[in-house]
């Protein structure tokens, strides 16, 4: 049964995800409720929303994971709902009891189904008890190196160790040999117990030159479950997600139809309710085992809004608040093509170091097709405490190649100045031709990292080329003319790159423009 709309929703996140949330409920007439540490007192989102409560000092785990206090201000604010975004206490069932508990409607699945995929190997259980295909492993921690051994023995070498409670990469170890495996067994054990406070590791077969695929699932308190079609999401680094697309190059309409069908199944299976993404590997014939569950909204949910032409956020909203899905599975066709880029604060030709400081200027890209999803500003300081994923750049195009179009012209109109980003990085992969055919798998960016980081002019040649540029923008508006570089073959001014102009000129140029 319908229940009435929320008035006022708790936004338990910070940073682009809790603005995404507060301008979802802005548009459906909600108001909302920001929390913040010391350290975010000025950011965007707290401005943004109605009112804004501060929760703790700067690290998250005085702050931002502090499940009881976040209950504690909805109460005293007169929230009916919390929204926990992605991250932080998202996937935490203890939290989503809590909240329940404590009166009030936690945006996001029931604690139950969190639980029953918050554990890898309680999820691949759960899924092959459900006819969903996974990939050939055991289903329970393995106890010591030679239980390990045995298992490994059956599905033959190379096998993949990997935290049962966990994701990110955390705990994970592929293993080529024997005589690796106890080494790699210890080694995922450590660093699951350290990131998950469980030490739980269990064993599959490794599948070469998978992609990374998953399937968006939307699911109401009325029985209904539908899926939003695909998300390519190989291109990683040690496991971390970097650019997502939609739909999938090696996605046909009868494999989504199939994918799609077997996450419904599995969402069904778990009681699952509100918005969520089953996590696939593919193969190279076709062939797609269930991976995991992600029982939150996804850090690349714009690029399935984009070429479905819904708001998901919109729609957690609506679910929690007991609609019904009004739409029926056939109306879900992939509509053109739509690439999201992480902006990091990381140095890419230095490793992906962290990079701080203070954003001192911020120019961001606009024109048809493209969207920022961001949680900074000029004058924003960029510390250590949190994840360092500043914004999403996403745009949609008819085709792929126009989007991959789209999107290098976007990166090269975003300028952030103060912190080294991932725009460089971004960069050159929209520029490599593998990418740009689609040839990936979730090893494609390792396996060409160092030549997408290795280093190019420095920080002080770019300076001096933006002046020199600036100065030749100069003299030709003082003299009145425009120079024959700057020109296409019809007489029309042109600032972009050419075969015959380099990128780096259309953007030194635009640069001293702007600084001139």
């Amino acid at each position: 049964m319908s229940r009435a709309m929320f008035t006022k929703i708790l936004v338990a996140n910070r940073g682009e995800i809790a603005l995404r949330v507060i301008r979802a409920c802005q548009e459906l007439g909600v108001k909302t409720v920001a929390v913040y540490s010391e350290a975010d007192a000025a950011a965007p989102h707290v401005r943004e929303a109605d009112e804004a409560v501060l929760v703790g000092p700067a690290p998250s785990s005085q702050s931002y994971l502090v499940g009881a206090r976040l209950i504690e201000v909805a109460k005293r604010v007169g929230a009916e709902a919390v929204h926990p975004g992605y991250g932080f206490l998202s996937e935490r069932a203890w939290f989503a009891r809590a909240v329940r508990e404590a009166g009030l409607v936690f945006i996001g699945p029931p604690a139950e189904a969190i639980e029953a995929m918050g554990s890898k190997t309680a999820a691949r259980q759960l899924a092959m008890a459900a006819g969903v295909p996974v990939v050939p492993g055991n289903t329970e921690g393995v106890k010591d190196a030679a239980e390990a051994l045995a298992i490994a023995a059956t599905y033959g070498f190379p096998v993949l160790l990997q935290a049962a409670a966990g994701g990110g990469g955390k705990g994970m170890r592929i293993v080529r040999t024997p005589d690796e495996l106890a080494g790699a067994l210890d080694s995922a054990r450590r660093e699951a117990r350290n990131a998950f406070g469980d030490d739980a590791v269990y064993l599959e077969k490794y599948i070469e030159g998978p992609r990374h695929v998953e399937i968006q699932v939307l699911a109401d308190t009325h029985g209904n479950v539908v899926h939003l079609g695909e998300r390519e999401c190989s291109v990683q680094r040690r496991h971390q997600k970097m650019i997502e697309e939609a739909p999938s190059v090696a996605v046909t309409p009868e494999l989504r139809a199939r994918m799609g069908a077997t996450a419904v199944a599995a969402a069904r299976a778990a009681g699952y309710v509100n918005a969520g993404t089953c996590e696939f590997l593919l193969d190279r014939d076709g062939q797609f085992y269930f991976l995991e569950m992600n029982t939150r909204i996804q850090v690349e949910h714009p690029v399935t809004e984009l070429v479905m032409g819904l708001d998901l956020v919109q729609w957690q909203i609506r679910v929690a608040a007991g609609e019904a899905l009004p739409f029926a599975q056939q109306e879900f066709t992939p509509r053109g093509w739509a690439i999201e880029c992480r902006i990091t604060s990381e140095d890419p030709e230095n490793g992906f170091l962290p990079s701080t400081g203070r954003i001192e200027y911020l120019h961001l890209p606009s024109g048809p097709g493209v969207r920022w999803d961001g949680g900074i500003e000029a004058g924003s300081e960029v510390g250590l405490h949190y994840d360092p994923m500043l914004a999403k750049l996403i745009v949609h195009a008819p085709t792929r190649a126009l989007a991959i179009a789209r999107m290098r012209r976007a990166l090269h109109e975003l300028t952030i100045d103060g912190i080294e980003t991932s725009r460089g990085f971004h960069l050159r992969v929209m520029d490599d031709p593998e990418f740009q055919s689609g040839d990936i798998s979730i090893q494609w960016l390792e396996q060409r990292l160092s030549s997408l980081t290795a280093p190019r002019a420095d920080a002080a040649t770019l300076k001096l080329a933006a002046i020199a540029a600036a100065l030749v923008a100069h003299e030709e508006r003082t003299a009145g003319r425009t120079g024959s570089a700057d020109r296409r073959g019809d007489g029309a001014p042109f600032a972009g790159a050419t075969p015959d102009r380099p990128s780096w000129v259309a953007e030194a140029r635009r640069e001293g423009l702007r600084r001139s």
